[in-house]
């Protein structure tokens, strides 16, 4: 869906652009398209920052930010939306930048993230030569590489050194 929607865009903005070029000129249209894209990301600029002092206003408090949270990524995805050259990527961003339509998305986001993780891929089994255990017998998984997983498992995991102990140098503090 999204590869369709990456293809079919830039041939919608550009029949747009031709659209709106026919109706005012040429130049009137690539002033238009500039122009949005100028007042957009500095309104993005303003309530990016009305965002981030509401979100240090609640951190300061004790509570989470979560309303602050999904604005200032909805505000982010208005900016990139806005920086992309054309009429309908411009009026989706300016729209991002109305409250009420944020307000409409934040709702539908908490939902959705409220019903678990969202998994984009999932983790498949390596034989390879690589990977944790390779090519060393009985180390890691049999034929090494990674644990055969479900569809949807989310794997989690933390790595750290312990730093090598010289007999001759002092432990710092």
């Amino acid at each position: 869906m999204l590869l369709v929607l990456l293809l079919l865009l830039p041939i919608l903005e550009l029949f747009v652009f031709v659209q709106v070029a026919g109706s005012f000129g040429f130049l009137n249209a690539l002033f238009g398209a500039v122009a949005a894209t100028v007042v957009g990301i500095w309104l993005v600029k303003q309530q990016g920052l009305g965002v981030l002092r509401r979100a240090n206003e609640k951190v300061a408090r004790g509570d989470a930010p979560t309303d602050e949270l999904v604005n200032g990524t909805l505000l982010l995805v208005a900016g990139i939306l806005l920086l992309a050259p054309g009429f309908v990527t411009g009026a989706v961003g300016l729209l991002l930048l109305l409250p009420p339509v944020r307000a409409l998305l934040r709702g539908s986001l908490r939902r959705r993230f409220a019903s678990g993780p969202i998994v984009i891929g999932h983790a498949t089994r390596f034989s390879g030569t690589f990977g944790p255990g390779a090519g060393f017998p009985g180390a890691g998984f049999p034929g090494g590489g990674f644990p055969p997983t479900r569809r949807g498992d989310v794997l989690d995991a933390d790595s750290w050194e312990e730093p090598p102990t010289d007999p001759d140098r002092p432990e710092l503090p």
